[in-house]
């Protein structure tokens, strides 16, 4: 395995061993607090449901079959959706009354609030594979009252192709000779990437943000979300019922 003396932490002898029997719970909760904590996206979960289904192919990271390891991580998902959705559901829109931070911000809801009207209550499902999106989608859906058994059918849908699906391909792609070696041998490396690259992401957004909300504080611009600014962001009902518009022409 090819080490890198500078982090040596990063070494997955060094994190399983140090997770044990709880890495597969770490992952799990990881993919739980994507959707059901709204700083979820921080977190790296495409990357690290296919870089799960790859060490359970090259080294069985967590000493069980991949089927399991794959449900187990489709059902963190699910709960986090639902966790999600009741957020919003009780919490309504003072959810969304927040000071610009840069990381909970007004133009995140925003964007998610756009998917809905574009896709309607699908965007349930493809919020999974958008990140950011995905860990606003249930709250909004949650604030807007969209039908809970609607939405819960397409979170366990969404849960499944994204939480079962992503580390399946994972698992799969190991099965390419060249593939499972490069893992194998620069796995520390990969993860420094993974790790590496959302960190810096999510700095950049970070400290981009602020600087934004800092030059609008200065020209005495309204940078928080007051009770009527965030009743505004809920999202009507009709929205999820709405068929998905998927060519963008603006016709559903």
């Amino acid at each position: 395995m090819h080490q890198i003396a500078l982090i040596p932490w990063l070494d997955p002898e060094v994190i399983i061993s140090a997770a044990g029997p709880w890495a597969l719970l770490v992952v799990c909760f990881i993919v739980f607090a994507e959707t059901g904590l709204l700083v979820g996206f921080l977190l790296p979960g495409d990357t690290l449901l296919i870089i799960a289904g790859l060490l359970t192919h090259t080294s069985n990271v967590f000493g069980i079959n991949i089927w399991i390891v794959s449900l187990l991580i489709a059902l963190a998902a699910f709960l986090g959706g639902e966790v999600g959705y009741l957020i919003g559901h009780k919490g309504g829109p003072a959810v969304f009354e927040r000071k610009e931070s840069g990381l909970f911000s007004r133009k995140n809801v925003e964007r998610t609030n756009a998917f809905f009207e574009r896709f309607g209550g699908l965007t349930v499902i493809l919020a999974r594979f958008v990140p950011i999106v995905r860990t606003f989608a249930p709250v909004a859906a949650g604030v807007g009252h969209m039908p809970w058994k609607k939405y819960s059918l397409y979170n366990l849908i969404g849960a499944l192709l994204w939480g079962f699906g992503l580390t399946m391909v994972g698992y799969l792609i190991a099965f390419i000779p060249w593939v499972a070696d490069l893992v194998t041998e620069y796995i520390d490396v990969i993860l420094l990437i993974a790790v590496g690259g959302t960190a810096v992401v999510t700095l950049w957004h970070y400290f981009s943000e602020r600087r934004k909300a800092k030059k609008a504080r200065a020209a005495g611009e309204d940078i928080e979300t007051d009770a009527a600014e965030a009743a505004a962001l809920t999202l009507d009902p009709d929205v999820f019922d709405r068929a998905p518009d998927l060519d963008g022409d603006g016709k559903h």
